[in-house]
């Protein structure tokens, strides 16, 4: 799937699957400028005025899919290039030769109805999940906040709009409290946009602080960010490397394909004077198995199979590459908040400090909570440790929410004697200057893991440069974090497979380093404060290395620190559930978001974790892993096919003699030692770590193993045709040639099959039999036209077997080390 995005010349370009970026520069709707701003509705539409334009179609109906449709799985599983060649094959064959020289083609019929079944079972689970990840807005109507479905937004609703809430259509600001939106997912600057009464707001951008409501003006496809939405959300198995690679293989073997069968063909019907439906028969033999046609469907199903798994587990995988991608990681960085602890807190002490009369500061603490209407987990921790009293309440004159970029927020009040105050409340090590005398005590409550706000009363207005500047320390807030009790066992499985883990908070470092020490993490002593993080990305990359705790970090800071750890070639995921996560988790290779995270997290990630389980990614890590390591194993057999079928057909055009092998032959080798196997060795559990260069690592095992067994196929030909002659001569010599390649194939099995257990000594035993049993069945051996004629060539037939497999062994252990495993 290709996505197209518009420059700033309003061209169109091609772009990868991720939301592409959209210059700064560009006109935000050239064709359809913004609409004046409609009158203000605060109680928004009617019952009867939304019906009116649901009646005239101004509806939000974008359709947004999280999966391809069924007649795109049909047409993606049957239209293939293989399958056509392969179905003319067949048509061909079914007319010049018996049903059993027939039977590949019944197999990919099989093998393309098992793709469209699996990939039809991933498309329910992502679709079902789908909808219980779907966002929800809350819209205004009759004076009612009710949330609603997104498709359900008419022209002209008022939508309210609070921290972390995305932006679902465009619109017109109509209320504004302190309001701060991110619009860096369409023009690609960081810095959030002041919003007021008025101003344009565009679908795609999301709220990084304060609150209100805006009208929306543009609906369904009219909206500025609708298309981009709708080609970031679809279901998409393209950019990954495993399938990247898979194509590449492809593309050369139809190279060699092509050549190789015409010269087969010329051999066969021109050169050899044959019985011509023989050589038809022979000729389609010897270029059937030179395509690896169950490839491309043993990927896909895997794929989909790891989909259902995980969907059974409430993860819901928005792009099947980060599958691949997380298996790939070897650097995790975790967000404190709603990953390593669940969202709540708990207020465990307040200490008034330079003599505050704790009364006093309780009704601070108890009025502040009431300032702002969207309380983040600290400030709801106060609200309910300190509910509404039976004492007035003070007017509320002002109010600054709270931000990741300033670490505080603010309340302005007139008190109940008419008195006013301005407020502050936040990290203490940001409010209080260098050496204050409460930061030693603070100090030491991080050592425990608790968290610590401190309360300060400012002198200036709340909205004034520099509010903080001057602040009169009034009291200590301490919070004690819920620990997720699974959080540990996690980090432990990231530690014993090899995956570094940060952990980058904006809290203080101290604390969260005490934190993630309850929970067990190597290195959590090792912190540092990211105000004192080198600009310099190699710099920065050094000490993200050297250390594994991270407070007091910026949302800019994260997404650099992602981009540095890229930078020494690290495979970045990164894990979080705020607003303050966007930026890293867009630029990171493996977004992951809690589902009860924002809007704007869900939105950006690959990954979304419905069930808020970090305990969850182990699962997502392993499947990725099985996909990954399977699929590279089964490659080499399929692969080792192709090239031993090119080499018998190329030395068979050069010494011009018949093509030992009829399709039947082949379909049952295929089906013995790679189909059937091949089936149970994807889908079984592996823990190796996802290696690069696919493609390198396929062809450096393949194409030995092919050239050992084609010679030695070839070989043992050979030879048979000069001890039989006569009638009967040439199903003699095939079926010599045939037991020769099967056995050097089920050795290349047994290496693959490696390291042993019961089930796949089980497997390898079942394939050997299965051959044993045609070879000693008769109406099998007339069937198949395998029969082993006298002791002497057959045993010979073993002999050289057994040397190629010994070659094989040889060859494998020397290509192990020289090039690793």
């Amino acid at each position: 799937m290709t996505q197209r995005a518009l420059d700033s010349s309003g061209e169109q370009t091609p772009g990868p699957s991720r939301p592409t970026m959209i210059d700064a520069g560009a006109e935000l709707d050239p064709v359809h400028p913004m609409e004046p701003p409609p009158a203000r509705r605060p109680d928004g539409l009617s019952t009867a005025e939304v019906a009116e334009r649901v009646a005239r179609g101004e509806v939000n109906d974008v359709p947004v899919r999280s999966s391809r449709s069924v007649a795109e799985i049909v047409r993606a599983n049957v239209f293939t290039r293989f399958n056509l060649i392969i179905g003319v094959l067949w048509v061909i064959m079914l007319f010049v030769a018996p049903i059993q020289d027939s039977l590949f083609g019944f197999v990919i019929v099989a093998n393309t109805g098992i793709g469209i079944i699996q990939e039809w079972r991933a498309k329910k689970t992502l679709d079902s999940l789908a909808v219980i990840g779907e966002a929800k807005p809350t819209v205004r109507r009759d004076g009612v906040a009710a949330e609603i479905s997104t498709s359900e937004i008419v022209l002209g609703d008022l939508v309210e709009l609070g921290p972390g809430d995305k932006v679902v259509v465009d619109g017109t600001v109509s209320e504004a409290d302190n309001l701060e939106i991110d619009e860096s997912l369409l023009t690609g600057e960081a810095d959030p946009v002041i919003k007021r009464a008025g101003d344009p707001v565009m679908s795609g951008s999301f709220v990084v602080a304060g609150g209100g409501a805006f009208t929306a003006t543009k609906v369904g496809r009219e909206a500025y960010a609708a298309q981009l939405a709708e080609e970031a959300s679809r279901f998409t198995l393209v950019h990954s490397e495993l399938r990247s690679g898979i194509s590449t293989i492809l593309k050369y073997v139809t190279w060699m394909m092509v050549p190789t069968a015409i010269g087969l063909i010329i051999s066969q019907l021109v050169v050899k004077d044959n019985n011509f439906k023989e050589s038809v028969a022979r000729t389609v033999g010897g270029i059937v198995p030179m395509i690896p046609e169950g490839l491309v469907l043993l990927t896909s199903v895997a794929f989909a199979i790891g989909v259902v798994r995980l969907g059974r587990k409430q993860c819901l995988v928005q792009e099947l590459p980060a599958i691949e991608g997380l298996a790939r990681v070897d650097v995790v960085c975790l967000d404190k908040t709603g990953t390593l602890t669940e969202g709540g807190m708990d207020v465990t002490e307040v200490r008034p400090l330079n003599g505050s009369d704790e009364a006093y500061v309780t009704r601070v603490l108890r009025n502040f909570g009431s300032s702002d209407p969207r309380p983040n987990a600290s400030l709801q921790a106060i609200i309910d440790a300190y509910p509404e009293g039976d004492e007035p309440a003070w007017t509320v004159t002002d109010a600054m929410p709270f931000s990741s970029a300033r670490k505080y927020s603010g309340a302005a009040f007139t008190e109940a004697g008419g008195t006013d105050s301005v407020w502050l409340l936040g990290a203490p090590d940001v409010l209080l200057s260098e050496g204050d005398a409460p930061l030693t005590e603070i100090e030491q409550l991080n050592e425990q893991g608790l968290r610590v706000l401190l309360l300060a009363r400012a002198e200036g207005e709340l909205d004034a440069p520099g509010a903080a500047a001057g602040a009169a320390p009034t009291a200590l807030v301490v919070l004690e974090q819920r620990l997720r009790p699974d959080a540990g066992d996690t980090l432990a499985y990231f530690a014993d497979q090899n995956v570094a883990t940060k952990v980058i908070s904006g809290d203080n470092a101290v604390s969260v380093g005490a934190v993630a020490g309850k929970l067990g993490l190597a290195g959590a002593e090792r912190t540092l404060d990211a105000r004192r993080l080198p600009g310099d990305p190699d710099e920065m990359a050094t000490a993200l290395e050297e250390n594994a705790v991270f407070g007091r970090v910026t949302p800019q800071q994260k997404r650099d620190m992602v981009a540095a750890l890229q930078s020494r070639g690290h495979t970045v995921a990164m894990t979080g559930d705020g607003v303050n996560d966007v930026l890293a988790l867009k630029d990171a290779d493996i977004g992951v978001s809690m589902g009860s995270g924002s809007e704007a997290t869900r939105a950006v990630a690959q990954i979304v974790l419905l069930n808020n389980s970090f305990a969850t990614l182990p699962s997502v890590v392993a499947e990725g892993r099985r996909v990954i390591g399977n699929i590279t194993r089964v490659a080499t057999l399929f692969l080792t096919k192709t090239v031993y079928s090119v080499l018998l057909a190329i030395l068979v055009v050069c010494t011009q003699v018949e093509y030992p092998f009829l399709p039947r032959h082949l379909t049952l080798l295929s089906t013995l030692t790679i189909g059937v196997p091949a089936f149970f060795l994807a889908l079984a559990p592996n823990k190796e770590r996802a290696q690069p260069h696919f493609v390198r690592r396929v062809m450096r095992y393949a194409i030995p193993s092919g050239v050992i067994a084609a010679a030695a196929t070839f070989a043992t030909y050979l030879v048979a045709r000069h001890y039989y002659s006569g009638e009967g001569a040439l199903e003699a010599e095939t079926s010599a040639a045939t037991l020769t390649l099967f056995l050097v194939s089920m050795w290349v099995l047994a290496i693959i099959a490696r390291p042993y257990t019961w089930w796949r000594v089980g497997l390898v035993a079942a394939m050997g039999l299965g051959f044993l049993i045609v070879l000693v069945v008769p109406w099998l051996q007339d069937f198949f036209a395998l029969k082993l004629v006298g002791a002497p060539m057959p045993w010979t037939a073993v002999g050289i077997a057994v040397a190629a497999a010994v070659l094989l062994e040889f060859v494998w252990r020397w290509v192990g080390r020289r090039f690793g495993a």
